[in-house]
């Protein structure tokens, strides 16, 4: 019996529908409710204070451009079925449903795997909760299925993730930079030959969108009090695991199962299923909940770094281009040492160091095709007037704390 569709109101986009049926049982289950408690853009609020919205906005106002996305090309004549839209709606709502706390700060920490795999293995787990209703969903995610531009709908360099997280960021942290006409690149859709393309009319549009992204990853994502607060986190945690012999502080029961875990017993082809079932009750308030149960704790490391982080006590960082010298090395190491009165053994685990990298667009593969007006397809990079940014970009930092 068909119960009809509830209705969402998205600060983003307004009204919006959830049609009852395998995507709202997906969305009710446990494991994707999960995502609600889940920071789409970690540490961010540090700087913009709104920026707390969740995984589980994003993944449903990916949905809905999703849907829209479809109409459009079906409109256009592509030939998508009604189980092959819902194998991309059930793709692109699960998307990020195998993102752990804080999202990308902490990812490979507790489990070294990337999102991606753990997302198809919460999506296989739930195939067979489901009998087997996510197996076309599950091809199109991993571009499996014939039809290639379902899965570009899912994960390209113009898919409906990316839209959403430009918009959606962008209304939460007050920077204006991110928004972007993603209306008007729907309505310039198209399928052709299998693949998915933009029409001529639509380049500007695109050129926008991908200037939006760039301005967000250095504004919002890749900001340096942002990156500072991330390096904290990450060294508090590896502190914790690698370093200090005698544990302390209140772990819950996921996060001391990864906390003790032997990543020695990880199989490069297979996670095990007890592994995601204790990932999957893993969200930012054990982390939370961890870090404010070291504040008083008598290791001097965990004490700097949790009060820093509950408290908004910022390392200094510096960022730059070209790699730091061991000059510039030695200097800020002597300034901690002789003015600060930090001990050489403290020094060694709260100066951070590394690097940062972003690709803003790959004209090597996979590129935005523009479906030109005498039905001929260019790459983007070969029509528009505007710089594309294709290069692997590299940020060098050192983060280190202010004061005691």
């Amino acid at each position: 019996m068909n119960r009809g569709h509830k209705i969402i109101n998205d600060p983003v986009y307004g009204f919006t529908t959830l049609p009852y049926g395998i995507l709202y049982d997906l969305t009710d289950h446990p494991m994707f409710q999960r995502l609600r408690r889940i920071k789409q853009v970690g540490l961010s609020h540090y700087v913009y204070p709104g920026a707390l919205h969740s995984r589980f906005h994003h993944a449903l106002g990916a949905l809905h451009l999703t849907r829209q996305a479809i109409e459009v090309l079906q409109m256009k004549g592509a030939e998508i079925t009604e189980e092959e839209s819902m194998a991309v709606q059930i793709a692109v709502l699960l998307h990020d449903i195998g993102h752990g706390p804080y999202s990308h700060a902490l990812e490979g920490l507790f489990i070294p795997v990337s999102h991606e795999r753990l997302t198809l293995a919460y999506m296989r787990y739930l195939n067979q909760e489901f009998n087997g209703q996510l197996s076309t969903a599950i091809e199109v995610f991993t571009n499996q299925y014939p039809k290639t531009f379902l899965h570009e709908l899912v994960s390209s360099q113009l898919d409906m993730d990316r839209m959403d997280y430009l918009n959606r960021d962008s209304y939460y942290t007050g920077v204006a930079e991110g928004v972007i006409g993603y209306d008007r690149i729907i309505k310039m859709l198209n399928v052709h030959e299998g693949k998915l393309v933009v029409e001529e009319k639509g380049i500007y549009s695109v050129e926008k969108f991908l200037l939006s992204r760039k301005l967000m990853y250095w504004q919002v994502y890749l900001h340096k009090a942002v990156l500072s607060a991330e390096q904290m986190l990450v060294r508090l945690v590896e502190y914790y695991k690698e370093e200090l012999e005698e544990k302390c502080g209140s772990l819950s029961a996921p996060m001391q199962f990864f906390m003790d875990l032997n990543l020695d017993q990880l199989s490069p082809d297979d996670l095990p299923e007890e592994w995601l079932v204790q990932h999957s009750l893993l969200d930012d308030t054990d982390v939370d909940f961890w870090i404010k149960s070291l504040l008083n704790t008598e290791d001097k490391v965990l004490r700097v770094l949790s009060k820093g982080l509950m408290n908004r006590k910022l390392f200094r960082i510096h960022l730059q281009k070209h790699p730091f010298s061991s000059e510039d090395r030695a200097s800020i190491l002597h300034r901690l040492n002789e003015d600060h009165k930090i001990s050489s053994q403290l020094l060694k685990h709260l100066v951070i160091e590394g690097t940062e990298t972003n690709r803003l667009y790959n004209d090597s593969s996979s590129e935005i095709q523009i479906l030109m007006k005498n039905g001929t397809i260019q790459p983007l990079s070969l029509e528009t007037d505007s710089e594309l940014d294709t290069q692997i970009l590299t940020r060098h930092f050192i983060c280190h704390p202010k004061v005691f």
